[in-house]
């Protein structure tokens, strides 16, 4: 099995446009789509479609649109039950394939929120074969969360640890490479 953690899912709405984007009118959509997203749903999303087991670790509640979306959608999940609403993000295109987004920031995950991921994520995570860290980190998170999570599991579940894919930018992945790089373990 490989499972995901997407720490700042997001619903995707695309909105497709009949004209080119005019910046400070009304236009029309000439469609519009939903799905629920973020970097480690879409790989398990990908990865279920390729007919091996995943199974995607976010937060959310059991109400939320994205987290009803995923059961809509069968796309086997866990997640942590929060608050605040998960994120939407935007995306315009136009009629020649010009992309416009607009990412919201994502709700805030206090530390006890964290911790109670961080341990959904290693009881997951105990017998897959790989783990895929993915995507960007919500406000509050702090930068090496993915770098403390993977040093968590690896003590934790030891040779049990599976193999540990990260797919992530800035501060975050500087933090994971300067925490791997002290460790020597890259």
């Amino acid at each position: 099995m490989i499972v995901t953690l997407t720490v700042n899912p997001a619903l995707d709405k695309t909105i497709e446009l009949g004209e080119p984007l005019s910046h400070g009118s009304v236009q029309r959509a000439k469609a519009s789509h939903v799905q629920a997203a973020g970097k480690g749903v879409n790989v398990s999303r990908a990865i279920a479609a390729a007919g091996v087991q995943t199974l995607a670790v976010l937060p959310g509640a059991s109400t939320d649109p994205l987290i009803t979306a995923l059961a809509l959608d069968q796309l086997a999940h866990r997640s942590l039950s929060i608050d605040e609403p998960l994120r939407t993000n935007i995306t315009l295109t136009d009629p020649d394939g010009t992309t416009t987004k607009i990412n919201e920031p994502g709700p805030t995950l206090d530390a006890a929120q964290l911790e109670a991921l961080s341990q959904l994520v290693a009881d997951a995570a105990a017998g897959a074969q790989w783990l895929v860290l993915a995507g960007s980190l919500p406000p509050g998170v702090p930068a090496d969360f993915y770098a403390q999570l993977t040093a968590q599991l690896r003590a934790s579940l030891g040779e049990k640890c599976p193999k540990i894919a990260v797919d992530t930018s800035g501060a975050p992945l500087i933090e994971l490479l300067r925490t791997l790089s002290s460790t020597s373990r890259i």
